[in-house]
C-alpha cells in the first residue's frame, strides 16, 4: 500500500505516539485525517494535517463518517490511567472495537492497532487484557490487519528521569529484568512501513537493551547526579494494588498493576530505529533546567 494520494485516519492523534504517527504518515506521502476530540491540541501539527475530525471515541454516534474515503486506520487508541468513570474497558477494548465497526461499515480496508509485547504474559493487568481482547477481535475481523507490540516508549522513561531529579529512583523488584524502549518517531516509521507492507503483527524495541537498573543509572549519568536507587519488592507493590481492589479503587492503580507484572519479565523485543535513550534524556535533563 503506497502512501501517495491514500487517506490514513489516525485515531488518539493527540496522544505522544498519535502526533508521530501523524507526522511519519504525512511524510509518507498520505492524506491525514486526525480523529481528536480537542481540535486545538492539533494545531502544532496544521502542516502534517489535512482534516480534522472532531469526536469522541466513547461516544460511537460522534464519530459517524469519520472513515468515509479512509483506505486505513491507524489507532493508538488507549489510556495511561483510569478516570473521570472511563477505564480500559471503555477505551482499549470498546472504543476502538466501535471505531472498527464503523471502519467496516465504511469499506475501509486496512486497520492498524499499537497493542503492547508479551501480552500473553501480562493478562493480569486489566489494561493488557483490555487491549488483548480488542486485538483478537481486529485479527478475526473483514479487514487486513496490522498489530504493532512494542517495548515501551521513551515518553515511559521520563518517570524515572524525574525520580533521578528528586534524588532517588524506585523501582520494582531486582530492576534486572530488560527492556528496549523505542522513540515514538521511530515506532510510527515501523507502523508506516508495515502497514505498506502487509505485516500482520510485529514485536518492536528500539535499538538498545536495557535493564531498568541501566536506565536508571544513565538517569543519574545524565544529570551529573550519584545514582541512589532503591529497590521496591513485586510484594509490597501486589499488597497495595489488592488493598486498593479491595476497598473499590483498582481503577486508580492500573498502571501500577502493569508495571508490577512487566518488571518481573523480559520485555525486550527486535530492535528497530535509530534514535537513543542517552539523547532523549540529555534534552529532557536541558528542557528542565531551562524551566
Amino acid at each position: 500500500m503506497s502512501g501517495r494520494n491514500l487517506r490514513v485516519l489516525i485515531a488518539g492523534a493527540t496522544g505522544y505516539l498519535g502526533r508521530h504517527l501523524i507526522t511519519a504518515y504525512a511524510n509518507a506521502g498520505y492524506r491525514v485525517r486526525a480523529l481528536a476530540r480537542n481540535r486545538s491540541k492539533l494545531d502544532a501539527l496544521a502542516g502534517d494535517v489535512d482534516e480534522v475530525f472532531t469526536g469522541e471515541v466513547t461516544m460511537p454516534a460522534t464519530l459517524a463518517g469519520c472513515c468515509e474515503g479512509v483506505d486505513l486506520v491507524v489507532s493508538a487508541l488507549g489510556i495511561t490511567r483510569q478516570r473521570d468513570g472511563v477505564g480500559y474497558e471503555d477505551v482499549d477494548y470498546q472504543a476502538n472495537r466501535d471505531l472498527l465497526a464503523i471502519a467496516i461499515d465504511a469499506g475501509v480496508p486496512a486497520f492498524a492497532y499499537v497493542h503492547v509485547l508479551n501480552a500473553s504474559a501480562l493478562q493480569g493487568s486489566a489494561m493488557v487484557r483490555a487491549k488483548s481482547r480488542f486485538a483478537a477481535e481486529l485479527a478475526a475481523a473483514p479487514v487486513a490487519s496490522t498489530v504493532l507490540c512494542p517495548s515501551g516508549f521513551f515518553a515511559d522513561m521520563h518517570e524515572i528521569l524525574s525520580m533521578a531529579a528528586r534524588g532517588r529512583v524506585y523501582l520494582f523488584g531486582d530492576g534486572n529484568a530488560c527492556m528496549s524502549p523505542v522513540h515514538g518517531a521511530d515506532l510510527a516509521e515501523i507502523c508506516v512501513a508495515a502497514t505498506q507492507a502487509g505485516i500482520a503483527m510485529m514485536d518492536v524495541g528500539g535499538p538498545e537493551v536495557f535493564s531498568a537498573n541501566q536506565i536508571a543509572e544513565l538517569a543519574f549519568a545524565t544529570l551529573g547526579k550519584q545514582p541512589r536507587i532503591t529497590h521496591v519488592p513485586l510484594w509490597a507493590g501486589k499488597v497495595v494494588v489488592s488493598a486498593a481492589q479491595l476497598f473499590g479503587l483498582g481503577a486508580r492503580v492500573g498502571g501500577l498493576e502493569f508495571l508490577l507484572q512487566a518488571s518481573n519479565i523480559d520485555m525486550s523485543a527486535p530492535g528497530y530505529g535509530t534514535r537513543r535513550l542517552e539523547a532523549e534524556f540529555v534534552a529532557s535533563a536541558t528542557a528542565m533546567r531551562n524551566r
